[in-house]
């Protein structure tokens, strides 16, 4: 089974954050960056402030969409600043 990746990335244009999920961290960061994605095309350039690894794209993509329920900018601060998720989030 391949690992996956949630991640979190803050656009350079307006400081606003975008939560996601890969297999491949590098490729789906071109991708953002090459305006691929509908929802992010109009913030580019964007960098990676948060990167965490899981053992599957399933538990990654679990965790992204528990992240995204809290629509908390002060949560995704925190996270970004403590580079880690804490257990029971």
């Amino acid at each position: 089974m391949k690992e996956g990746f949630l991640y979190i990335l803050q656009s350079e244009k307006n400081g606003r954050y975008y939560i996601g999920s890969t297999d491949d961290i590098a490729r789906r960061l071109g991708e953002h960056n090459r305006g691929h994605t509908k929802s992010t095309a109009n913030l580019v350039p964007w960098k990676l402030v948060f990167c965490q690894k899981y053992q599957s794209v399933v538990v990654a993509r679990q965790m992204e969409l528990r992240l995204k329920k809290f629509k908390n900018r002060e949560i995704i601060k925190r996270i970004i600043i403590e580079q880690k998720i804490k257990a029971g989030l």
